[in-house]
């Protein structure tokens, strides 16, 4: 494992809110094509506890966030009527995503975003119960509870993932 070191605002915001977490450092591979199965498999770790941070636009202008599992897919429509009542979602261009969020596209935390978004969280992060999710930097994870963290957040828990 890779130390780790320096903080992000996605861990100013967890400490802050007395948040539990251990970090965790892996090998980032910019080229890998699914970045959230690569950072399971860096980190050894099965990809079910693995989350990925998705930016997306609710009916073309209401920005949210939804993580779900490293090996599965975001159900858009699904996205849309949990997060904002909407009917479409689209995913959100890189350029857009950093911008919102003030992180790099690969190390998008849904913590301590620039802009704060509705976040939705994955049924399927409540049956394990500990996930990793992006802590502010490309190839560092936090590992925190999730369901405890999504209450603390007012997150919207849904079936988001497929």
């Amino acid at each position: 494992m890779k130390p780790v070191s320096g903080q992000t605002p996605a861990l100013v915001l967890l400490e802050k809110e007395g948040i539990a977490y251990t970090l965790h450092a892996h090998d980032y591979d910019p080229e890998a094509s699914r970045k959230g199965l690569q950072a399971a498999e860096s980190l050894g770790v099965s990809p079910e506890r693995v989350f990925k941070t998705l930016m997306v636009w609710v009916d073309k202008e209401k920005p949210a966030c939804a993580i779900i599992r490293s090996d599965h897919k975001l159900n858009l429509k699904a996205a849309a009527a949990a997060a904002l009542g909407g009917k479409s979602a689209s995913m959100m261009a890189p350029p857009d995503a950093e911008r919102l969020t003030a992180y790099k596209t690969g190390g998008i935390s849904p913590f301590g975003q620039k802009k704060r978004v509705p976040v939705l969280l994955d049924r399927h992060a409540l049956e394990v119960d500990r996930i990793f999710v992006n802590a502010g930097r490309r190839g560092l994870q936090c590992e925190i509870e999730a369901e405890p963290t999504a209450r603390h957040f007012s997150w919207t828990v849904a079936a988001v993932g497929e």
